[in-house]
């Protein structure tokens, strides 16, 4: 009984042309970058590059120890994997993870850079070699010449290779759209196809030159992000106040001594005891503040204080004035505007 065959795996060129076909349909397309049809797309692209990059590790195709012209122009546009890969890295979105789209895209442009610059696909200085050329023999000259500043010095070297690289991009656009068409179609011949692969390679060269600049400038911000993402200080929480504990408050000793013993697990104390507990620790609302009686007050008390003791005066004047109402009912004198 025939076992139904496994599905052909694709091929290293197939992947690498359809990698690089989707690259620039998500460049060439007028949706937005964030929707999911594109983010699809850009995985599946990535997908296949990766795929790639992998056979051609395992195949071995090439060596540090070989010149460009070494290359056979079939395996030379390998070379433009990590580009492809870098470039579609960045168009990934998710804002999550974008510290690590960033590196991982640096990484993949670096790689590229660094074999292109091994095998001399065109001249130019690698990012930290740039850096430390400025720094060395070039800034020196530049300010004896010009009398600059240093800081304006190298703003204005770099502003004068970002001139030059944009220039030769142009250039290199303009002969790879005559090649493009003859290439894609297969009628070229294999001079026009190197031709084409390396026009490419310096032309990426340019590319990868500016997104590492580009990145550089974004990674610190990114990375300032993500720190206060991860260092966000939540507030501490207010302390508790201590509970209270339940009590009796009872009017005198005696009810404290009573309830007492019916609830031993509550203490009591008096209303004195309250008080001069709250006295003490100056919770009063009127304490500190001596109100003085008023006259009314006064009289008052003294009028108590006298039919307490049965003061006969005090207790004739009470008894008139109980007979004096007993006779002269509530409202009796205002009979001015009743008509």
């Amino acid at each position: 009984m025939a076992t139904e065959s496994e599905p052909e795996q694709p091929k290293l060129s197939e992947l690498l042309d359809k990698g690089w076909q989707i690259l620039e349909e998500v460049e060439d397309s007028r949706q937005p970058a964030g929707v999911r049809e594109v983010q699809d797309k850009v995985k599946r692209g990535l997908g296949m590059l990766e795929q790639a990059t992998r056979m051609v590790t395992q195949l071995q195709l090439f060596s540090s120890n070989e010149d460009l012209d070494e290359i056979s122009s079939t395996d030379i546009r390998y070379l433009l994997l990590p580009a492809l890969l870098g470039a579609l890295t960045l168009k990934q979105v998710d804002l999550s993870h974008r510290l690590r789209h960033l590196e991982a895209a640096r990484s993949y442009f670096l790689d590229f850079l660094k074999r292109s610059h091994d095998y001399k696909v065109s001249t130019f200085n690698l990012p930290g070699e740039q850096d430390a050329a400025k720094q060395g023999e070039h800034e020196p000259a530049g300010i004896a010449r010009t009398g600059l500043p240093p800081s304006l010095t190298a703003m204005a070297m770099q502003r004068q290779a970002k001139i030059e690289r944009y220039k030769q991009r142009k250039e290199l656009e303009n002969r790879l759209s005559g090649l493009k068409l003859s290439v894609k179609s297969g009628t070229a011949e294999e001079e026009q196809v190197r031709e084409f692969y390396l026009l490419n390679l310096q032309h990426w060269v340019c590319i990868a030159l500016e997104e590492v600049e580009s990145i550089d400038q974004e990674l610190p911000m990114v990375k300032a992000r993500e720190m206060m993402k991860g260092s966000e200080v939540t507030r501490p929480p207010r302390p508790s106040r201590p509970l209270m504990k339940p009590f009796i408050l009872t009017r005198d000793a005696l009810q404290a001594k009573v309830y007492g013993a019916g609830y031993p697990s509550l203490p009591t104390m008096t209303v004195d005891d309250w008080y001069e507990q709250h006295l003490r620790k100056g919770v009063l609302p009127d304490q500190g503040v001596v109100s003085k009686p008023t006259d009314e007050e006064q009289e008052a008390a003294e009028r108590e204080r006298k039919e307490e003791q049965d003061d006969p005066d005090t207790l004739q004047k009470a008894r008139n004035w109980d007979d004096w109402k007993d006779t002269h009912p509530r409202g009796f004198g205002n009979r001015k505007n009743m008509g």
